[in-house]
């Protein structure tokens, strides 16, 4: 009877011993994830607000672009009315006066036997404005996918704590006064569930 009892009190010291160390990991790994997913949310409001800078800054040169492209457009209407009316000293006043990134366009355009088409339609023209304004949204657009994943991450670790402290609400339920097939049935499963989360843990990037 003795010995029973010496092997009962073994066993509890035993659970307490593995309550108390799984506690206090999975209290240190909660926090863990809390400050983790505090740093992903900081990460996805940078990312968000440089997402909408550059698209500020494509708005702003395609307007350019699109600035150039009427006065390029305006010019050589006139050019084409000067050509028409047999006037060759305005129309040369006129297409001194081309844009550069016009000028590039409209010469490749002549070389090609000026057909109907236009210099407008050339591959050389490239009004300016143009590049700048692919590059910042294509930059605004990866900086909003960029957000969105740092989200996701935030809300991973989120996540993650709630799964820690089931294993901290089992845990402590295990060292309640109950039968004790129940108790290391609780601490089994706060062990099972913890490893689990500690594994997916290591999945996740970490910020620091």
């Amino acid at each position: 009877m003795a010995e029973t009892s010496g092997a009962e009190a073994r066993s509890r010291d035993i659970r307490d011993i593995v309550a108390v160390v799984l506690l206090s990991t999975m209290a240190v790994l909660t926090a863990w994830c809390g400050f983790q997913a505090s740093k992903w949310g900081g990460e996805m409001s940078i990312a968000f607000s440089q997402a909408s800078s550059a698209r500020v800054q494509a708005t702003n040169f395609d307007g350019q672009a699109r600035d150039q492209r009427q006065f390029d457009l305006t010019v050589y209407a006139s050019w084409v009315e000067a050509q028409a009316a047999g006037q060759e000293e305005l129309a040369a006043y006129i297409e001194e006066r081309f844009q550069p990134e016009f000028r590039v366009a409209f010469d490749a355009w002549q070389a090609e036997g000026a057909d109907e088409g236009g210099p407008f339609v050339q591959e050389e023209y490239v009004p300016a404005g143009s590049v700048e304004a692919a590059e910042y949204s294509a930059l605004a657009d990866a900086k909003f996918a960029e957000a969105l994943e740092n989200n996701q991450r935030g809300d991973n670790y989120s996540l993650l704590t709630v799964l820690f402290a089931l294993v901290l609400f089992l845990t402590a339920m295990s060292q309640r006064n109950i039968a004790v097939w129940a108790s290391r049935t609780f601490l089994g499963l706060a062990i099972v569930v913890g490893i689990a989360g500690i594994v997916i843990l290591l999945t996740f990037p970490i910020k620091v």
